[in-house]
């Protein structure tokens, strides 16, 4: 098969197009002819060499970990799936080498969802990861009915997904950062959008009323972001941060690192088949120029998400 691989760490150039054995197929596996697969942050830190510490990874290494496809094969312990089904799937596996940036996968059978005939493929790919750190950082704060939920980078990857998951869940206001030019964007995903920067403390305050707390706080910025939200949230057990693990514990913040959940991609993409939830991709690829996918994600600013197409 065709993917994506590197043998060093490094920048993004050290990622190639490479011929390399089909994926093998355990008995609880399922092999699936990847359509599309989601670039994420993580995907550039593990290229960098930046999780080495935290998981066993082994070269040459495919990166991703997000995938849509149609499965062409399943082991012999596999019985919910069958050649032709159109899925998806966060396929975070415990060693890090085999991933979705190629034209077939191995996953397993547990964290695979079903894709919706009417959700298309690159959609679909953009959600999994996104969507599950989304969902499952305000369910570990108890995000419920009649909260005030305020989202740091409301149009990002995560944010942008947060920011409607957080009124589905019942949310009464959600508050988003994000830079000026995304404002209508987030305000279209149904978000009070304020703008970054040292004025933001007041900023909220203000939109607030009142004591000037809010009930919730999800930081996917860090940095100054969670300085201020520490001042923000009216308790800092319903705080989480998914990029500043250490700082999180010492302040009594909730830290989130999201886990594969079938269950929870297959809600989550039902809610983007009823209408329910909107998934900007911002640009697509082909497989063979994840190079400048990665670029264009380390660059920042991105609205939304950045798929690969196979």
């Amino acid at each position: 098969m065709k993917a994506i691989a590197f043998t060093r760490f490094g920048d993004a150039d050290v990622m190639s197009l490479q011929e390399l054995p089909d994926p093998l197929l355990g008995p609880d596996q399922v092999l699936v002819e990847v359509r599309a697969a989601g670039v994420n942050p993580v995907d550039y830190k593990i290229r960098a060499g930046y999780l080495q510490g935290l998981m066993p990874h082994h070269l040459p290494l495919i990166p991703g970990w997000d995938v849509s496809g149609v499965v062409r094969a399943v082991g012999i312990g596999v019985q919910d799936w069958k050649p032709g089904d159109e899925v998806l799937a966060y396929a975070r596996k415990d060693h890090v080498q085999f991933g979705s940036y190629a034209e077939l996968i191995s996953v397993p059978d547990r964290m695979i969802a079903r894709k919706p005939s009417t959700v298309d493929f690159v959609t679909a790919a953009a959600l999994p990861l996104a969507g599950l750190t989304a969902l499952q950082a305000l369910k570990a704060v108890g995000t419920g009915s009649g909260d005030v939920v305020l989202v740091h980078a409301a149009a990002g990857g995560v944010g942008h997904l947060q920011v409607q998951i957080a009124r589905e869940l019942g949310a009464s206001r959600v508050i988003g950062t994000a830079s000026p030019r995304n404002h209508e964007f987030v305000r279209s995903l149904g978000a009070e959008p304020v703008a970054y920067g040292d004025a933001l403390v007041d900023a909220v305050a203000e939109l607030v009323g009142g004591d000037g707390l809010v009930d919730v706080v999800v930081d996917n910025a860090g940095g100054l972001a969670f300085d201020q939200s520490l001042q923000l949230v009216r308790d800092r057990a319903r705080m989480t941060s998914i990029v500043d693990g250490p700082r999180a514990l010492e302040n009594g913040v909730v830290n989130t690192w999201a886990r594969p959940n079938a269950e929870q991609t297959q809600w989550l993409v039902d809610l983007v088949a009823a209408g329910k939830l909107r998934v900007e991709v911002q640009q697509t690829f082909p497989l063979a120029e994840a190079v400048k996918a990665h670029r264009l994600l380390e660059g920042g600013h991105v609205r939304g998400k950045v798929v690969l197409t196979v």
